[in-house]
């Protein structure tokens, strides 16, 4: 039975074997990389091995490399409590892949995967009931990519002469403005350039 982190490292490699592309023990816990397609038996071996005992499944997300080949990389959160050890599985997926669920090992993986597929558009693979959680079922574009646009695709008002909600493309009544993130104690753009057009009308 592993007593520290180190000794996990060393039961998750032996028994995972190819699976584990590479494994690092950081901030006492320890990460993994797996291809997709190794990721169920590799949930099942953390989740079964009694050197291992990963029965909570703590996360779900992903994050979005719009510039590399493999866009976004999957990340999966599990917690042993039995050694109070946490792990972190990495696997970098393409745009189209779809990622195997994990609902029949894990019930709360169901509203975690949904919340994947609505902010990042991932979709997975044999899940029950695969639709939005945090936006509307007409909810154009998803979020937490890098390429939605900050004010999104479509804005949602009532329309008292149709009396219902309507969704119509944003429309910005005034363009962005333009922030000066300089230091406020040496003064903004703004204010140094009034300084200067007040010193110049006192010559």
């Amino acid at each position: 039975m592993p007593t520290n982190i180190h000794d996990l490292e060393k039961t998750v490699n032996s028994g995972l074997t190819t699976a584990v592309k590479i494994s690092k023990v950081n901030f006492n816990q320890l990460y993994i990389d797996i291809e997709i397609e190794n990721l169920i038996s590799s949930i099942l071996f953390l989740k079964t091995n009694e050197k291992c005992k990963f029965k909570q499944l703590i996360d779900i997300t992903a994050v979005d490399y719009p510039e590399k080949e493999k866009r976004f990389k999957i990340v999966y959160l599990l917690l042993s409590l039995e050694h109070n050890l946490r792990i972190l599985i990495n696997s970098y997926i393409n745009e189209e892949d779809e990622v195997p669920s994990l609902t029949k090992i894990f019930s709360s993986a169901n509203w975690m995967e949904r919340e994947v597929f609505d902010m990042y558009g991932v979709s997975f693979k044999d899940h029950p009931d695969l639709r939005r959680i945090l936006t509307d079922y007409d909810f154009e574009g998803h979020p937490l990519r890098k390429d939605f646009p900050l004010t999104g695709h479509t804005e949602v008002r009532y329309s008292e002469e149709k009396k219902k909600v309507v969704y119509e493309p944003v429309k910005l009544n005034q363009e962005y403005r333009n922030f000066d993130s300089e230091s406020p104690w040496d003064g903004t753009k703004y204010i140094k350039q009034q300084e200067k057009k007040k010193e110049t009308k006192d010559k």
